[in-house]
């Protein structure tokens, strides 16, 4: 949604100056200093994108990403999102009087499932899929995190899960110079995130993903959506101390740091979950050739109804949500187990201490 707030608190990208409604063109805003317009296309977030386009563009723009319709409905948090979401609310501990905005929000639904927090937010991607209960709900701006549309320490909190592994090593300073800017002095930020380098007890994830190969040669799960999306990796961080460095670079400390290496759940996510997904998936394909309904691409129409469906009884919070509620607690075992194993994925808090010596990057 577009609140009056947030058209209050958004700044020029460029200039960082103050908005207002453009007098020469309908629908758009125009920066009281620099001139710069930005049409506005709809009704439910601004478009805030500097009119500078980088040249390093994320796959998440591409509407491929988005064809399985996991975006458009929000689903309560289950599996690695429950575990991803209870240690951003342990981590971060926001209150009502907070300022909060989350950095690269994608479908909007980690802002939803917070809402009890009672503070200020807003949403920022750079990619508009967003979903249904986001637009209605929650304050969504369109921006590039390099080029962020607010004042200085405009915010308290921020955080950003599954993001920094998207970009190069030069955008990630990039990112990280805006939220130091826009974090004010003390503030934090929460990632979720991963390096390159791993522990040894990495090699049961590798197991199981050699396991789910074969399960997919066999035809018992399908892996070409995950594929595409992990196509857009660039892993910019070799290891925690290059973390460290950067962070430290960009006006940060890592002020705490849990590891996560996923052995339980990557056996639930990527064989239990899957196992699952691939015979909804064929049972709606059934379906749609019995109603004489199928599609051109009948499989993709397919795996769009299988999660539809799948969101639905989950909504009806019946034996499906149990099941997914009991397969997330037996996923906690790896935050218990291995939390303290340095290895690749982590969640850390990162605390700023100083401007960023990379702020005008």
């Amino acid at each position: 949604m577009i609140s009056e707030r947030l058209l209050a608190a958004v700044r020029c990208p460029a200039c960082r100056s103050p908005l207002q409604p453009s007098a020469a063109a309908p629908r758009a805003l125009r920066c009281t200093t620099c001139g710069c317009e930005y049409p506005q296309t709809s009704d439910v977030f601004l478009d805030l994108r500097p009119r500078e386009r980088f040249q390093e563009q994320t796959k998440y723009l591409d509407q491929s990403l988005h064809a399985d319709a996991r975006h458009e409905r929000v689903s309560p948090p289950l599996l690695g999102s429950k575990i991803r979401n209870d240690m951003l609310r342990r981590f971060l501990m926001p209150s009502a009087a907070d300022r909060i905005v989350d950095l690269g929000c994608g479908s909007g639904r980690a802002l939803l499932w917070n809402r009890d927090w009672g503070a200020q937010t807003v949403g920022v991607d750079i990619a508009p899929f967003f979903s249904e209960e986001a637009a209605a709900g929650v304050d969504l701006l369109l921006a590039d995190l390099r080029r962020l549309p607010f004042e200085d320490g405009a915010f308290t909190r921020a955080y950003s899960l599954d993001v920094l592994e998207h970009l190069s090593p030069e955008a990630l300073r990039g990112m990280l110079a805006e939220a130091n800017r826009v974090l004010e002095p003390r503030g934090t930020l929460f990632v979720y995130t991963h390096v390159r380098k791993n522990a040894r007890i990495a090699a049961g994830l590798r197991g199981i993903n050699a396991a789910a190969r074969w399960l997919e040669r066999a035809g018992l799960i399908d892996m070409r959506q995950e594929r595409l999306r992990k196509s857009d990796h660039l892993n910019p961080l070799a290891d925690i101390p290059e973390l460290e460095r950067v962070a430290r670079d960009s006006g940060f400390r890592v002020a705490r740091i849990t590891y996560y290496t996923p052995i339980v759940g990557g056996f639930v996510e990527n064989i239990v979950i899957r196992v699952a997904e691939r015979a909804l998936t064929r049972r709606a394909a059934k379906r749609l050739a019995a109603g004489g309904t199928a599609p051109a691409d009948t499989d993709a129409a397919a795996v769009r109804t299988a999660r539809l469906a799948a969101k639905d009884r989950i909504g009806r919070r019946g034996p499906t949500y149990v099941a997914l509620r009991a397969l997330s607690a037996a996923m906690t075992l790896d935050v218990l187990l291995f939390g303290r194993i340095r290895s690749g994925p982590f969640f850390a808090l990162l605390e700023k201490i100083g401007p960023s010596r990379t702020a005008d990057v």
